[in-house]
């Protein structure tokens, strides 16, 4: 599980610049740990990288980080952006262990 990495993105964020509140992410992520933890093992679960693909941006980024399942961000046009830099701070800053 250490070496998967998984990313949820709403349909409706697709294309739109609309992200998911962090309470709307968070609730997925959480659902899909579950649906993990129930149908493979809790090991996996807990192991596993799951990313939010919606919209991230360094705005949204630091309340999106700090939501326990958001392991990351699959980042689309920001990543052409200086603001990547903020986005990939508050990633790591809210994930430090």
């Amino acid at each position: 599980p250490a070496k998967v990495v998984t990313a949820w993105e709403p349909v409706w964020a697709i294309g739109t610049g609309v992200t998911a509140s962090p309470e709307q992410a968070q609730e997925t992520h959480a659902g899909i740990r579950k649906w993990i933890a129930d149908n493979v093992s809790p090991a996996c679960a807990e192991g596993i990288r799951i990313q939010y693909g919606g919209s991230a941006n360094a705005k949204n980024a630091p309340d999106l980080s700090a939501q326990p399942d958001i392991d990351g961000f699959l980042v689309g046009g920001a990543s052409l952006k200086p603001e990547f830099a903020d986005i990939v701070a508050a990633i790591s800053a809210a994930k430090k262990a």
